[in-house]
């Protein structure tokens, strides 16, 4: 134990932000930034893959379908194999090991991400489409004002469970040489030799505290939208007695 607490005080900087400022930016802040771009660029795409395969027009739907399926019946190894191949010869130059992940997470999560935000819009009654379109909005203004901000915030707590998956997926950026939290231990670890179990005993606890905070972030918006929903629909329940009871004849 008092290896591990040696290791950590020894090396804290390289595994929170690899060889910055001597070097380039690395370690558990190079993670976070990299799962953070993920989600921001992917989350509009997954927007628009969810509206595609919700849509009435099959030339729309069919390929998002198959978009989605594909991506996820494959390894995500796989398709940093493509994307590191791949982009180079379409673009004619090569790219850094951080952007071929970059855009790796970004292809392979908008399928995930389009689920989840589907989902939140099918989980909404239909009622709500049908009165906006009633009230004179169209289609498009009735998806952006009425139905997507109520299905992205539904959907939030899942959106973070997710953000948690892209964290825990940027560790196979070690394989094409990413400077993130795997990789500092990695460098960590090739410095002392002798002392591999504590290393990585130390970049578990890091990934478990991580993931775990933003497990139980997610539990408690999770809880918070229950509840206000629950208090959203103890008014309207009280509304909807109210007449019967005062209705009734007294005796």
């Amino acid at each position: 134990m008092f290896d591990v607490f040696k290791i950590v005080h020894d090396n804290w900087a390289l595994l929170l932000i690899g060889q910055y400022p001597n070097g380039p930016l690395g370690g558990l802040v190079n993670t976070l930034v990299l799962s953070a771009l993920a989600l921001i660029i992917a989350f509009p795409l997954s927007i628009a893959l969810a509206i595609a395969r919700i849509s009435p027009y099959r030339w729309v739907r069919l390929p998002a379908t198959v978009w989605v399926y594909v991506l996820r019946g494959i390894p995500l190894l796989m398709v940093i194999f493509w994307t590191y191949f791949l982009v180079p010869v379409l673009i004619g130059h090569n790219i850094s090991g951080f952007t071929t992940m970059l855009c790796t997470l970004v292809i392979y999560q908008s399928a995930y991400l389009s689920e989840i935000v589907r989902s939140g819009i099918q989980g909404l009654p239909g009622g709500q489409f049908e009165a906006s379109r009633a009230l004179g909005l169209g289609y498009w203004r009735t998806l952006g004002w009425v139905i997507l901000p109520q299905a992205l915030y539904n959907a939030l707590p899942s959106l973070i469970s997710q953000f948690v998956s892209i964290i825990k997926e940027t560790t196979l950026g070690y394989i094409i040489n990413v400077q993130e939290m795997t990789f500092a231990a990695n460098q960590v670890n090739n410095q002392l030799l002798t002392k591999p179990f504590q290393v990585y005993i130390i970049l578990a606890i890091t990934y478990y505290c991580l993931c775990y905070s933003l497990t139980r972030l997610a539990l408690h918006i999770e809880r918070r939208i229950e509840r206000k929903r629950q208090g959203s629909a103890g008014p309207a329940s009280a509304a909807a007695a109210a007449p019967l009871s005062s209705s009734e004849p007294s005796r």
